[in-house]
């Protein structure tokens, strides 16, 4: 037997999260599931009142009429649906309500309201990212939560300078403790949405009448596909930080270069770990002495064409991390890069931890480093569902000034190649010539970004890569 709700309205529901958030595709059910759990809450006599905010009159009334349906199917004792006068100050608004016999209501509301101030229970904003003002909304609806109410937020996306989209930013990043759901079309199609719509039609499903359906709305929708059914504002593209954000934690940190020449490969083995422990000590040694407090690594490994790039940060008595140390390694071998790591990681008091690009051959060095200094290292296999994890809180650190770089062009030309396109944050394939007229490919930015993640990890190990993206 089927379920009424397909997986992802399942999961939706059974967030009692007090502020949850959903950014998705449209036409999906999650209203229509919503008024399902809106029905129940406010039935219960241990329930709460129910404000519902759409931006027009039609998702009001569409709303109300599916909590009656809803309502009528759990054979619960509630009124007919009543429209009646809100008065918004500024003008009236139709609104439309059900009554229960628990004593509390569903209020549907055609348009926003000014104020929700003076209200309490649970407001459910629908398609926020079309309301006029939904800074001030939330700041409305939130006070709900003093008294246990709960803030429910919906849409699918309207541009990338929204401020739907900056909440959802914030959210990513870190900054707000709100819970997120993300549902694009085709996970919804992987939960059974084709399947449900074939049952309610009675049309017969096959999987090849799913994907022509899909491919059909996606023509349907053309440009605005991305958009409306795959979670991505428009109008997303360019440098994912600004020049000015980057040179605001800017400060004069040293940067140190180490090249060496194809020949040094050849040489003994001893004679190259003299050679590279004399340079450690001459000009490495100074820069870690009278270090004391807590340190972190991250290191963005290779040894041919791109740099290896070492960054460590203490952390400050006001929780800022300094990177006081960046080390740019072009074509050192593979030993000569853990003895570098080993003698630096070494000698720091109170090393709390790493993380390591552990991609292709960066996973001998992070092996290596997470055998020395076992349960300090992470070792990132950096895929797609990495970089949107990291780079928000690596860019949320820079906006509140709790990190401080190098001020170099080339940090600032690396961090400047990272972007956003499509929703999505990444580095091009493209490479640029550094300051000593060699190529680089964004590398500070990833070892600053996985510093800032080692920073944050209280320690763990291990993270685990998302295969299915692979």
């Amino acid at each position: 037997m089927n379920a009424v709700l397909l997986p992802y309205q399942q999961r939706w529901i059974g967030d009692k999260s007090p502020i949850k958030v959903c950014v998705k595709s449209r036409r999906i059910g999650l209203s229509w599931c919503e008024a399902a759990d809106s029905a129940l809450t406010a039935s219960s006599s241990k329930g709460m009142d129910i404000f519902y905010v759409g931006y027009n009159k039609d998702m009001a009334e569409e709303f109300i009429e599916d909590c009656a349906f809803w309502a009528k199917n759990y054979q619960l004792v509630a009124s007919e649906i009543e429209q009646e006068i809100f008065d918004d100050e500024k003008k009236d608004i139709l609104t439309f309500k059900i009554r229960f016999s628990s004593g509390f209501k569903i209020l549907a509301l055609s348009s926003r309201p000014s104020n929700l101030r003076g209200r309490q229970g649970k407001a459910i904003i629908d398609e926020a990212a079309f309301h006029e003002d939904l800074p001030e909304l939330l700041k409305s609806a939130n006070a709900f939560l003093m008294w246990g109410g709960k803030v429910v937020v919906i849409s699918s996306h309207n541009g990338n300078e929204s401020s739907f989209n900056e909440l959802i930013i914030d959210i990513t990043a870190g900054k707000l403790p709100y819970s997120l759901h993300t549902i694009p079309l085709d996970n919804a199609l992987q939960d059974g949405l084709y399947k449900r719509i074939c049952l309610s039609t009675n049309q017969e499903y096959t999987h090849e009448k799913e994907t022509i359906w899909r491919n059909d709305l996606v023509k349907f929708y053309g440009d605005g596909a991305d958009e409306e059914l795959f979670c991505i504002p428009r109008h997303s593209g360019g440098s994912y930080f600004s020049r000015m954000v980057i040179e605001s934690v800017m400060i004069d940190l040293p940067v140190v270069r180490y090249s060496l020449t194809s020949d040094f490969a050849l040489l003994p083995d001893t004679v190259r770990y003299q050679q590279c422990l004399d340079w450690l000590k001459d000009t490495i040694l100074p820069l870690l002495e009278g270090v004391t407090e807590h340190c972190y690594m991250g290191f963005d490994f290779a040894r041919s064409g791109d740099l290896s790039v070492l960054m460590i940060s203490r952390e400050k008595q006001n929780l800022v991390r300094e990177t006081f140390l960046t080390l740019e390694m072009r074509n050192i071998p593979f030993k000569q890069q853990e003895q570098i790591l080993f003698f630096i990681c070494d000698f720091l008091p109170h090393f709390q931890g790493g993380a390591i690009d552990a991609r292709g051959n960066g996973h001998y060095i992070a092996e290596v480093m997470g055998d020395r200094y076992r349960g300090k290292i992470s070792e990132v296999q950096i895929t797609e569902k990495w970089y949107q994890e990291a780079f928000p809180k690596y860019k949320a650190s820079m906006e509140d000034k709790n990190i401080r770089l190098p001020k170099n062009s080339d940090i600032l030309a690396d961090h400047r190649m990272v972007i956003y396109e499509k929703g999505k944050v990444k580095i091009p394939d493209k490479r640029i010539r550094g300051i000593d007229g060699g190529f680089r490919h964004g590398d500070s930015a990833v070892a600053g970004c996985l510093m800032w993640w080692a920073s944050c990890q209280n320690n763990r190990p291990i993270y685990l890569p998302d295969f299915s993206t692979l």
